[in-house]
């Protein structure tokens, strides 16, 4: 299944809002460095037209530098959520990593992927929990 353009926009939308969830699993540990945030902000404004594709791309390789400099493995993982949310910009399969991510940086990964699903509107799930 390919999603289509609308779809991909709600993926985005969807993978920018998995990594918000558990981006204090970052913060918590690197408070100084702003990199995942960016990359969510970046997925979101390029969901709503507010930024290129070129630009979100970069902050998601902003967001997988910063999990290779953090030494916690749940704020790696934090941070390599919101970087694939960024990076779902230039490619939607993104999308499934970030929510991948962001089970493993969670405290309690069956109630993250719950959440995970009341997020997204069912039609899509097939795409995202694959």
């Amino acid at each position: 299944m390919k999603p289509d353009p609308q779809d991909h926009v709600l993926l985005a939308l969807w993978a920018a809002d998995c990594a918000a969830h558990v981006l204090e699993a970052f913060e918590a540990r690197c408070p100084q460095d702003d990199r995942p945030r960016k990359a969510i902000e970046a997925a979101r404004a390029w969901a709503h037209g507010d930024l290129s594709m070129a630009e979100a791309r970069a902050a998601a390789f902003a967001s997988h530098a910063a999990a290779r400099e953090a030494s916690n493995p749940t704020a790696i993982a934090a941070a390599r959520a919101a970087g694939h949310a960024a990076a779902t910009a230039h490619v939607v399969t993104h999308a499934p990593h970030a929510a991948r991510y962001a089970l493993t940086a969670a405290s309690d990964a069956d109630a993250e992927r719950e959440w995970q699903r009341g997020q997204l509107p069912e039609r899509l799930w097939a795409f995202a929990f694959r």
